[in-house]
């Protein structure tokens, strides 16, 4: 997932940015509430942490821009404003989830979990495809009840496809997911990530679309 975090107090940023990471999840981490406000003009994010007390614009008023703009990004909410009407205000405005601070990083992580799910309109956390299963909480993949080890960036990218197994995904977009805008990517990293799916799963599992992108082929 490529997530979008707002959040101006340091040390929960950077505690947040690099769980996200060992989770497989690319993050580009703001602390302006207006640079924070356009990145979704640049970026097709997957979800959105979204902090309230933020410099130069606040976070309530980051939400309701982007829902009187019809931007349908899920957005979870974390503040310390935890009083009743500060929350009932958020979820009325268009937040989709809300969690206060002091918080537990992998009751975070669930969550993103459960609203990007609910965002492709999946009821639980598998994902299936022929023989093979993706959970996205345990980050395991199964063919044939046989457990497959991945690496992140190739767990991410299979979730990716396995999410929209009819689309035709473009590099661009595969790029979008993976990297945050302070990666450095090698040239031919997707197609390095490509290979080694179609060396786990066969050389049809993927299919080249010329000009296009990438498809999900043969199950196996």
């Amino acid at each position: 997932m490529r997530i979008l975090l707002i959040e101006d107090d340091r040390d929960i940023g950077e505690g947040l940015t690099m769980a996200l990471k060992r989770h497989g999840h690319a993050v580009d981490w703001f602390t302006d509430g207006k640079q924070g406000l356009i990145a979704v003009d640049s970026v097709d994010f997957d979800l959105a942490i979204l902090d309230l007390g933020l410099p130069t614009v606040d976070g309530i008023d980051i939400l309701a821009n982007w829902r009187s703009r019809q931007i349908d990004l899920p957005v979870l909410i974390l503040t310390a404003r935890n009083a009743l009407p500060d929350r009932v205000k958020g979820l009325n405005i268009g937040a989709d989830d809300y969690l206060g601070k002091p918080f537990d990083t992998e009751e975070l992580i669930a969550r993103l979990s459960a609203l990007l799910r609910r965002q492709h309109g999946h009821a639980d956390n598998s994902l299936c495809f022929g023989n093979l299963s993706l959970n996205s909480t345990t980050k395991t993949v199964t063919l044939n009840g046989e457990l497959v080890t991945l690496r992140s960036k190739e767990f991410t990218l299979l979730e990716m496809f396995m999410s929209q197994p009819t689309h035709i995904i473009s590099r661009e977009q595969i790029e979008d997911k993976l990297y945050s805008w302070d990666s450095d990517v090698d040239s031919n990293a997707i197609q390095v990530y490509i290979h080694a799916l179609r060396k786990k799963f066969g050389k049809a599992f993927i299919k080249t679309q010329r000009g296009l992108g990438y498809q999900l082929g043969d199950k196996p």
